[in-house]
């Protein structure tokens, strides 16, 4: 079976992961030096590369396999996993220095599963070790963040997305169309797991189809949007985006939008307009009780802009 790159081309050591600043890298190798690690707290965008420090970090300081539970609490988020599967796990002596669990997604945890946590990390701390990760930090209870060594996790910057990308499919003798990657990155950015699942479902005969030439790829609507603007199509576009987007993706998008600045202007000027529109409309999606007419307002707005 085929293997998916994301996995293939995951960083297996410190040297291959790109971190915020060179404070962070040191702190990492340091842990690794000393052998040891606090419970730790990685949070940032979906595909940002969470979970791939942490396994990282778990390799690399030579966690026995029967020392690690991985979990993913978007899944199994109540009291009785923290019961019934983390306590168990923790409570035997480890065979190595000590345990970890990896607990994926935490901010999924119902509040009562995070108040268990709390005492469970508390009692365990000499023999376990702890590393959540989360998307939204705000969900994740006081208590935990007091026991936990928090570790945020930038966005990579789009040149060095891009890059990424690319040489993943050049290694794969793929061949690109600069425009047509150009799309998959505006489509996922930043989120680069889902980014290369998309170009690898797209890679065809050694090429990498654009999106409207793969039936696969239309799943995705935000590759058909990107299309349509670049096409100038904002009408479509617009009504696209509002029929699609889900109510609880309403962020993202207006994170998206600010992502991808240059598909409203390619001025300075053009760009701080669209910023301060995106603002505007982020204030009113808070407050506003049709989220899509809010959304489909902005991108309205958007579209005036004078490139």
């Amino acid at each position: 079976m085929k293997q998916l790159w994301v996995e293939q081309y995951r960083p297996k050591d410190v040297e291959g992961y790109v971190f915020r600043d060179e404070a962070q890298r040191k702190q990492i190798q340091g842990w690794i030096k000393e052998k040891t690690i606090p419970h730790l707290l990685f949070s940032g965008a979906a595909g940002i590369g969470k979970t791939t420090l942490a396994k990282l970090l778990i390799h690399q300081l030579g966690v026995d396999e029967y020392d690690i539970l991985e979990l993913n609490a978007s899944r199994e988020n109540n009291v009785d996993t923290v019961r019934e599967r983390i306590t168990a796990f923790v409570q035997t002596m480890p065979y190595g220095t000590f345990k970890v669990v990896l607990l994926d997604e935490a901010d999924y945890l119902s509040p009562n599963a995070q108040a268990a946590l709390r005492g469970v990390m508390e009692e365990y701390s000499q023999t376990a070790r702890f590393i959540l990760t989360c998307n939204y930090p705000h969900k994740i209870i006081p208590a935990l963040h007091s026991r936990c060594q928090g570790f945020h996790m930038e966005k990579l910057d789009p040149t060095e997305f891009t890059a990424r990308v690319a040489t993943v499919l050049v290694t794969e003798n793929i061949d690109v169309d600069i425009d047509t990657l150009d799309s998959y990155v505006k489509a996922t950015y930043p989120d680069l797991r889902k980014c290369l699942n998309l170009v690898q479902m797209n890679a065809v005969d050694g090429q990498l189809q654009k999106p409207s030439e793969s039936e696969a790829s239309t799943a995705d609507y935000k590759l058909a949007m990107v299309d349509l603007f670049k096409s100038g199509k904002i009408k479509e576009a617009r009504q696209l985006l509002a029929s699609q987007a889900r109510p609880e993706e309403m962020d993202d998008i207006f994170r998206w939008m600010y992502d991808n600045l240059d598909l409203w202007s390619k001025t300075d000027e053009g760009q701080d307009e669209a910023i301060l529109i995106i603002r505007k409309g982020l204030v009113n999606h808070v407050s506003c009780a049709d989220a899509e007419i809010n959304l489909s307002a902005t991108i309205v707005e958007l579209s005036q802009i004078s490139s």
